[in-house]
């Protein structure tokens, strides 16, 4: 299987012996389709995560390092669902799941996983916030260099730790354990499409900083749809091999819940 996965969709007036489409074709195809659903759930998870970034703002500015934790834990649990919900959506965007009302859908998958989606929001949000102060006031706290390196190093671990585990959590129900030991075997087993995910996300982190004020002013349309597509995309395949999706979504049978 190359990097980039091939889907079999079948295209209307296609013929069986005309090859379908495979890799970035497919990814356009689905970016032109599914758009505003994609955008509209993005928004929904940035708006989720307002709590969170208002909290990191207080904590940061007023350099109470302790608050930084509480506010990560209450506003990741309380972005939980939104993020769960938004990967739903763009789960069904990647297997062509297209069918019904975009808002009926996303109501029924924010439902299904709020309260599970509570403790790895919470978990979550309080790792990425202690990291996030430590690395902003790396000069007051007497970080040095590999210190903020391990530091950089850890935020992109726990991000493409999400990826997979927000996946999970919209697709199956597993304990918190279960999740983390699964997202933690799919990072290293897929290590090459984990470190393309990541390096999208790197991308789009970058070039947010690069041009603050230009980007800022973008988010709401980016929001949080932009970067994790084609992060899902690419590494759509290692979940599809590890839980047997395509076969489960056609026979409409529950996943395997462990990957070993």
């Amino acid at each position: 299987m190359g990097l980039f996965p091939r889907f079999d969709e079948e295209e209307p007036g296609r013929s069986p012996d005309v090859p379908r489409r495979t890799g970035f074709p497919h990814f356009w195809k689905i970016l032109r389709r599914d758009v505003f659903d994609d955008f509209k759930a993005g928004f929904l998870a940035l708006l989720g995560c307002v709590p969170f970034i208002a909290g990191m703002f207080l904590a940061v500015t007023a350099y109470a390092m302790a608050l930084a934790p509480v506010c990560g834990l209450i506003g990741g649990a309380i972005a939980g669902p939104q993020l769960c919900a938004l990967a739903d959506t763009l789960l069904r965007s990647l297997r062509d799941d297209t069918g019904g009302v975009w808002w009926r859908t996303y109501r029924r998958a924010w439902g299904r996983s709020a309260k599970a989606s509570l403790l790895p929001g919470a978990v979550g949000g309080a790792l990425l916030a202690t990291q996030l102060f430590m690395l902003l006031h790396a000069d007051a706290l007497q970080v040095n260099l590999p210190m903020s390196a391990a530091l950089v190093l850890g935020i992109l671990f726990l991000l493409g730790l999400s990826l997979y585990l927000w996946s999970q959590l919209a697709l199956m129900e597993l304990g918190f354990g279960q999740l983390i030991k699964n997202s933690a075997l799919l990072f290293i087993g897929q290590l090459p499409r984990t470190a393309a995910a990541l390096g999208v996300l790197a991308a789009y982190i970058l070039v947010s900083l690069r041009f603050f004020a230009a980007a800022l002013s973008l988010l709401p349309l980016t929001n949080f749809w932009l970067p994790v597509l084609p992060a899902l995309f690419l590494i759509y395949p290692g979940l599809e091999q590890a839980f047997r999706l395509d076969e489960k979504f056609r026979s409409d049978q529950k996943p395997p819940e462990d990957i070993l």
